[in-house]
């Protein structure tokens, strides 16, 4: 088994249900969840006029190869309902590998670890609530420590709803 991270979002619709929705299927399909970050309502960065999206991390552990993981992601977003059509646009559920154990993977389609997760306030600072202690395997830097050095500075705030945190 190797231990994963994964990034969660969604802007679209009943957001917490979203992303609640995406953790049980993971689940479903023997994804074994340890740990979820509380929820955060984050603004969006890229195409500012659309709804602010609601983020959360993950800590799980699987025995997919990184591209199976990717391709059962992909397949999720796609069974709720997620449509492709505007880059960095609206979205009813987003999920990113983040880290894939301490594996540094650079093909087409996958980079492992996230390639712009320093630069993204809403990965760290969840990231950082499961995850603070964990190494970067490129940098060397824990994630904690990713999350302090981050020029963004874009608003993240708690999210007062129900948590997904187990």
């Amino acid at each position: 088994m190797t231990t994963v991270y994964l990034s969660l979002g969604s802007n679209i619709g009943d957001r917490e249900k979203n992303i609640g929705r995406a953790i049980e299927a993971l689940t479903a399909r023997g994804v074994r969840v340890t740990r979820s970050s509380s929820l955060y309502e984050t603004e969006p960065l890229e195409i500012r006029d659309q709804p602010w999206f609601l983020n959360s991390a993950i800590e799980a552990q699987t025995e997919l190869a990184p591209a199976q993981l990717m391709a059962m992601l992909l397949e999720i977003e796609r069974e709720m309902g997620r449509e492709r059509r505007i880059p960095k646009g609206p979205r009813l559920i987003d999920m990113d590998i983040l880290l894939y154990g301490s594996d540094v993977i650079r093909e087409p389609g996958l980079e492992i670890p996230h390639p712009r997760m320093a630069e993204r306030k809403f990965v760290l600072v969840p990231l950082a609530e499961v995850a603070g202690e964990v190494n970067h395997p490129v940098s060397m830097i824990t994630i904690a420590e990713m999350l302090e050095a981050t020029a963004d500075r874009s608003e993240v705030k708690n999210w007062p709803g129900k948590s997904t945190r187990s």
